[in-house]
């Protein structure tokens, strides 16, 4: 298969120093889970899975669904999977069967998968999530929620479900006031040291910290962290500092001019006529457009490196095309090297920058590069 009409350039060696940054950053005998969800961010979940697996203080994985999980399972990951989602009980024979972990935070599914349980004869792991105030899922950390635990430690000693974990999720670590995210842990940590102390249970395994918290909370840093955006070299925010964990971008981004032509003052460009050239203009195809994942916001918006050069987005971007103005780059030819994310010489382009033009967030870029885009990796 060619690679020239586009494809991304995933840089491994840059996901295993990520995450060695972030864990020097980390308290002594705090663990890692590398989040991997929607294939990896995008960057592709198995080579990445494979990667890092032998990093001897990686927990394991997380996923948002059995799908993504199984597929870890079927490529030959072995350390620890953790769904962060809900699993459907269609699925719950097999959590025990590939030895996923389930978060749990439902009674019928508390009972669902203590039945599955019973039925394959190994108990399933779960995390049971804790809602302090993300709103979305999770148990409540008050009498309720302790009344869930209690019924899931019934099921334990049972051994039909086996408590692995607990943990909860922060809403607004990614913030310069960390007033939220710190009540958030508060609520969680005073959550675990009651069930501790009136269950007498004592937690395996507590986690709350995601890429925010690993670099703003050392607070936050309990039995395991949870990486996800940073893992690619990305930042959760314009509001998280750089400073203390280094990080640099796993993903580069590139295609090829196919056609130079040279257009006259007045010339409508795309699809709605929405530029119109105010002189003569010199213009190139790159064949790539909204159908690979390149936002059609970035339309009379976005630039793209050419011969180490910016060249701006000239007209709508089309689903598998659009043009760039090269008028200011006089040798740029059919056949050259176009970077849409990434380093040509002196200039780069960051998702955090076409984010920011094109309405979205660099998880979103990242997340919605479609299946057409090719992945290549490279390891140092």
């Amino acid at each position: 298969m060619s690679n020239e009409r586009i494809v991304a350039e995933i840089d491994l060696s840059a996901i295993r120093k990520n995450m060695e940054n972030m864990h020097r950053h980390l308290k002594a005998g705090t663990g890692m889970i590398a989040v991997i969800k929607t294939d990896g961010y995008g960057h592709g979940s198995v080579p990445i899975a494979r990667s890092i697996e032998p990093l001897p203080w990686l927990w394991g994985f997380a996923v948002a669904t059995f799908e993504e999980a199984k597929e870890l399972r079927d490529a030959g990951i072995r350390k620890p999977v953790l769904l962060l989602g809900y699993v459907f009980p269609s699925c719950y024979g097999e959590l025990a069967d590939l030895e996923l972990r389930a978060a749990c935070f439902r009674e019928d599914m508390l009972a669902q998968l203590a039945e599955a349980g019973r039925m394959t004869g190994r108990p399933v792991s779960i995390h049971v999530a804790v809602d302090t105030g993300m709103s979305r899922i999770g148990i409540t950390p008050d009498d309720r929620g302790l009344d869930f635990v209690r019924r899931v430690l019934d099921y334990d000693g049972a051994g039909l479900v086996h408590l692995e974990g607990i943990f909860t999720h922060f809403a607004r670590a990614d913030e310069k006031d960390l007033t939220s995210a710190r009540s958030q842990l508060a609520r969680f940590t005073s959550f675990t040291d009651r069930i501790e102390a009136e269950l007498g249970y004592r937690i395996p395994l507590r986690h709350a910290s995601n890429s925010a918290g690993i670099i703003c909370m050392e607070e936050a840093n309990l039995d395991l962290v949870r990486a996800g955006i940073t893992l690619y070299g990305l930042w959760p925010s314009e509001d998280v500092p750089r400073e203390p964990v280094p990080l640099r971008p796993a993903l580069s981004l590139y295609s090829h001019i196919v056609y130079v032509k040279t257009v006259p003052a007045g010339t409508p460009v795309s699809y709605g006529g929405t530029y119109v050239t105010p002189g003569p203009q010199r213009l190139a195809t790159v064949p790539v457009g909204y159908g690979d994942g390149y936002p059609r916001s970035l339309s009379n918006r976005g630039e793209v490196l050419i011969r180490g050069r910016r060249a701006p987005i000239r007209g709508r971007v089309c689903m598998d095309q659009m043009m760039v103005d090269v008028s200011d780059i006089p040798d740029a030819a059919e056949g050259d090297l176009v970077t849409l994310i990434g380093t040509d010489r002196e200039e780069s382009i960051t998702m955090e920058e076409l984010g920011d033009l094109s309405g979205r967030f660099n998880y979103e870029l990242a997340c919605d590069l479609s299946p057409r885009v090719p992945r290549v990796y490279i390891d140092d």
